[in-house]
């Protein structure tokens, strides 16, 4: 099979067209022709080497994963070849302490499928029959793709962590990527004001379009001041942040008195500095959150088979031009997602 390799850690020069054996599903497992993958900052951190994700080479990126069952190990009941799948990427032994009171995205042994397992950037991909979810009929492969980790992970943020309800005001940092559309849809949904952050003005006019109420354009506006003057210096109940020190200060600074900060990621690196007595005296809630439970995810597939919740997809690519995506999403330069599509 056709599939993207990484040999080597680096920049996006190491990802490598190549032809490799096509995996061979053993007990509990499927294969799954792979007919889109989506591409996320997780990937470019696996690409970079990042140890946290314990990846072993030669590797094969990509978690979210659409395509057809392809073949089935012998044990295999619930599943048959040209079942139409989507992927959840997370890795769960399903039997620790968490996993077995409904907290299985930080199951002892959690991973994610594309990092601490080969991936989707390739023809056919490999996985746990367990991880597999039906495609809601009329949904494209490409949909399919475009949801899971991101809504999956925004999801957790603002309804499982922060609990946001009707009538509070989120600050979305970034709402221009693919977890940044995924917030202002959530937030939305749940009755929430939404304050958003784009660069530039497409930007900022597709995150109105999508529903947020206000949109401050980061390169040109002060967000903190924003902030207090469309919310008459009160600040927002909950900020979703998920950049790093470039942000993380003036996401703090954008906070009512007893508001709460959600944070799943670092794009911008990974120490931010912090006072520590703005944080007791306003009585400041920060909460990390990673990824999101099946039952969450099932909860969104459903939300998307009902069209209360949209994939915003930015450009596909063919899967041998994975490097072009990645050079894409590192200089910003997308709104929603970006795809690989293996060539039929």
């Amino acid at each position: 099979m056709k599939a993207i390799v990484l040999r080597e850690f680096g920049g996006p020069d190491v990802l490598r067209y190549e032809e490799i054996e096509r995996p061979v599903p053993h007990r509990g497992e499927v294969l799954v022709k792979v007919k889109a993958v989506s591409v996320n900052h997780v990937d470019i951190w696996v690409r970079s080497g990042l140890t946290a994700y314990g990846t072993k080479l030669p590797h094969v990126p990509g978690c979210d994963i659409s395509g057809e069952v392809f073949e089935v190990a012998p044990d295999v009941k619930d599943w048959k070849p040209g079942d139409k799948v989507l992927v959840d990427p997370g890795i769960r032994d399903l039997k620790c302490e968490f996993c077995l009171t409904g907290r299985n995205n930080i199951c002892d042994h959690f991973g994610i499928i594309g990092a601490a397992a080969w991936g989707g950037y390739a023809e056919y991909a490999k996985v746990n029959a367990d991880n597999l979810l039906r495609i809601p009929r009329d949904m494209d492969f490409e949909t399919a793709a475009a949801f899971p980790l991101t809504f999956m992970t925004a999801w957790h943020m603002l309804a499982g962590r922060a609990c946001v309800t009707a009538g509070e005001t989120v600050l979305v940092i970034a709402g221009g990527s693919g977890i940044g559309v995924a917030a202002i849809q959530i937030a939305r949904l749940h009755g929430a004001k939404v304050i958003a952050t784009a660069g530039g003005k497409e930007k900022t006019l597709k995150a109105a379009d999508l529903g947020a109420d206000y949109v401050i354009d980061h390169k040109s506006e002060d967000i903190c001041q924003r902030v207090m003057d469309i919310t008459r210096n009160r600040g927002v109940d909950v900020v979703f942040e998920h950049v790093g020190p470039a942000t993380f200060g003036k996401s703090l600074r954008s906070l009512r008195k007893g508001g709460r900060l959600v944070t799943c990621g670092a794009t911008t690196g990974p120490e931010v500095a912090m006072d520590l007595r703005y944080v007791f005296s306003r009585q400041l809630d920060i909460m990390g959150s990673i990824m999101g439970t099946r039952q969450e995810l099932l909860r969104i597939t459903e939300l998307f088979a009902e069209k209360k919740l949209e994939a915003v997809i930015d450009q596909s690519f063919p899967l041998e031009e994975a490097r072009r995506a990645h050079e894409k999403m590192e200089k910003s330069a997308h709104f929603g997602k970006l795809l690989l599509v293996p060539q039929a």
